[in-house]
């Protein structure tokens, strides 16, 4: 039986097995209970509660919005919406600093959340905090390339990370730091393809590639790209869906319906014995008023 086979919820030991056996492994965001449901339903092994909600879910301009609480609060909608997926938090920017911060506050997603793991961004310079954490016994993703935390030190432009040789020697450091850490898994965002291929080969755990082609060991998404929610759509995403004119649409049909009266319909109410109603009025049969518009009795003496 594969590792995705049981009902139970998975572990980073399963995701390893995955890795092992050489499946390529899927893994999306998600930040309320109803898409969790829904992608836990669908057999997606790893739901990521990123700290893109800030931006696609909270309306902040930047990921260094998003606060510890308002990361525990959706953290929690996942856990609850998911029986079988890993749920893996991000921790938010500045919430591990240092190794007793990052300590404690990646055990408040565990103990409050219930999440099973947390995402941490850095290489080297947060290898020494994603041990304390581990050390703790809570699994971490590790996260390197473009770390949007960090994207203000990086010049604040979106941009591929890597393309220097000066630059891949580093980011191949980074990916060994986080392994030695100890992480499970690690993310690789907008590294050029061929390498993030060359790092995921000289790993041990697996790579899950978002903007890094192909050749790692599995793919991450944000769920509002994959259904097509937003009016921009990042050159690594694919929309599985166009839920945004989907919406829309639905929206203005049923702003017009209203508008015109036909809904609800008689499909969409509910009727009574009209003799308990006249009882429950306590009116008779020559009580009984013509009916005005919007179902309001007209008054009779007027």
């Amino acid at each position: 039986m594969s590792a995705t086979g049981s009902s139970a919820r998975l572990t980073i030991q399963d995701i390893g097995k995955l890795y092992a056996d050489g499946q390529r492994i899927p893994m999306l965001t998600a930040y309320d209970y109803p898409t969790a449901r829904i992608l836990d339903e669908a057999g997606v092994p790893m739901l990521l509660v990123g700290d893109s909600v800030a931006e696609v879910m909270l309306g902040y301009e930047s990921t260094l919005r998003v606060s510890m609480e308002e990361m525990l609060h959706h953290t929690k909608a996942v856990v609850r919406g998911s029986e079988r997926a890993l749920v893996v938090a991000d921790l938010p920017f500045l919430s591990y600093e240092t190794p007793d911060q990052a300590r404690e506050n990646a055990g408040r997603f565990l103990r409050e959340g219930g999440a099973q793991a947390v995402k941490a961004e850095g290489g080297v310079r947060s290898a020494r905090n994603m041990e304390a954490i581990i050390r703790a016994g809570i699994p971490v993703m590790g996260h390197i390339g473009w770390t949007p935390q960090a994207k203000l030190g990086m010049g604040g432009k979106v941009r591929v990370q890597g393309k220097t040789r000066e630059a891949a020697q580093r980011l191949l450091s980074d990916a060994l730091a986080v392994q030695e850490a100890g992480a499970f898994a690690i993310v690789l965002e907008l590294v050029p393809a061929p390498l993030a291929a060359a790092i995921t080969e000289r790993l041990r755990i697996p790579t899950i590639g978002i903007g890094a082609g192909a050749g790692c060991s599995g793919q991450v998404q944000v769920v509002t790209d994959l259904l097509g929610l937003g009016s921009f759509v990042p050159r690594h995403a694919r929309p599985y869906a166009h839920l945004r004119e989907t919406i829309l649409e639905a929206a203005r049909a049923y702003s017009a319906d209203v508008v015109a009266g036909t809904f609800p319909g008689p499909a969409e109410s509910s009727t009574m014995d009209p003799a308990v109603l006249d009882e429950a009025l306590g009116r008779g049969e020559l009580d009984r008023a013509p009916a005005a518009p919007f179902g309001i009795p007209l008054d009779r003496d007027l």
